[in-house]
């Protein structure tokens, strides 16, 4: 299938209240032709929204809506030439695999020859042209979502929709699918928009990724920008598997102190109520009374290349990832050291990251 060139997607200002309650704030972000772009959020932030603002299903309070040049605020859905992916697949159960792949291309009254190819063409883009005689009761749910990204390639949009498309399938296929979703956006060069809760999919399949929570956009960044250099506490701990570290205390000049002990930071003020972050590949544990805290050994998790220490300092919860051979006993007294150049501070009131 040839790829069809991607167009830039524009969201100006776009606010959208449900009533009384604001789900977005004037959200600004501009996707670049052919751009993977992730939208990312806890559930409820207003990602989806935004998806169905972009595609015509839901009006913005304010703000407008560009696809290329064009400004489709008050545009029908079906003359924005989007196709959106939905997580519940919305396939038609009477109608085969083709007879779904196929069904936007008669909507439009395309000749029964050039569906045909269309339908051959996008059944073999995800390896389901061996299934076009079935029906959706007979496939798998990793088959039924490729015959979904079929149905929505098949028509080669200016930009493709997608509300969070794995998240029924088990974790191995999520996986796989993930892996061919890539490949195949690589292929077709199509702008995506992808909405999700997993910041795995997120790291994995992005370009970009647009951080919301409660419907202002918090940082918008490569994946690996966000991971080294998070805007602020929120996107610090919801990017990241573990995720990251957070250790209460206050901030004098360049020292983080706490009860458990205290780190030279790369950051300088005075701070009451701050918190150090730092992630678990960013830790280690020592000997007692050798590390910048002392803590004692909570739980030891053996994930296969690497090992999981969960060890409490205080209040605090630590996660170190270790080696694979990591000796170590439930209540036996360590300390944690850290990487003093990868360590983060924010204040603990705010959030905001100390610079």
């Amino acid at each position: 299938m040839a790829s069809s060139a991607g167009v830039p997607v524009t969201f100006d200002r776009i606010a959208k209240s449900f009533g009384p309650v604001r789900v977005l704030e004037e959200l600004s972000l501009q996707v670049a032709p052919g751009e993977f772009l992730v939208l990312l959020g806890a559930s409820g932030p207003g990602k989806t929204t935004a998806l169905r603002i972009l595609a015509g299903l839901e009006t913005a309070s304010s703000g407008r809506i560009l696809i290329g040049d064009r400004d489709v605020t008050e545009v029908l859905p079906k003359y924005r030439d989007v196709s959106m992916v939905f997580q519940s697949y919305a396939l038609y159960p009477h109608k085969t695999v083709a007879e779904n792949i196929g069904f936007p291309l008669k909507v439009r009254k395309v000749p029964k020859d050039q569906q045909d190819t269309a339908i051959r063409e996008a059944a073999a883009q995800v390896q389901i042209d061996q299934l076009l005689d079935r029906y959706p009761r007979q496939l798998s749910g990793g088959q039924r979502q490729r015959v979904a990204l079929a149905r929505a390639m098949v028509r080669r949009p200016s930009v493709f929709l997608m509300d969070e498309p794995l998240s029924n399938l088990d974790a191995k296929l999520r996986g796989h699918m993930r892996a061919e979703l890539k490949h195949m956006q690589s292929e077709l060069g199509t702008t995506t928009i992808y909405v999700t809760h997993d910041q795995i999919e997120a790291m994995t399949l992005a370009h970009r990724v647009a951080i919301l929570e409660k419907g202002v956009l918090q940082q918008l960044d490569t994946p690996a920008k966000i991971y080294n250099d998070p805007a602020n506490l929120f996107v610090a701990q919801f990017i990241g598997s573990p995720p990251m570290n957070v250790v209460h205390g206050a901030l004098d000049g360049s020292r983080f102190q706490t009860r458990g002990g205290g780190v030279d930071v790369p950051v300088a003020g005075r701070i009451a109520k701050a918190i150090l972050g730092a992630r678990p590949e960013d830790c280690a544990v020592t000997a007692t009374g050798q590390g910048h805290l002392s803590a004692e050994i909570y739980a030891v998790e053996l994930i296969g290349d690497h090992t999981l220490v969960t060890v409490k300092a205080g209040q605090d919860m630590l996660t170190v990832k270790a080696s694979k051979d990591f000796a170590g006993a439930t209540g036996e007294a360590v300390g944690v050291s850290f990487t003093r150049d990868r360590l983060f501070v924010f204040d603990a009131e705010s959030g905001a990251r100390i610079r």
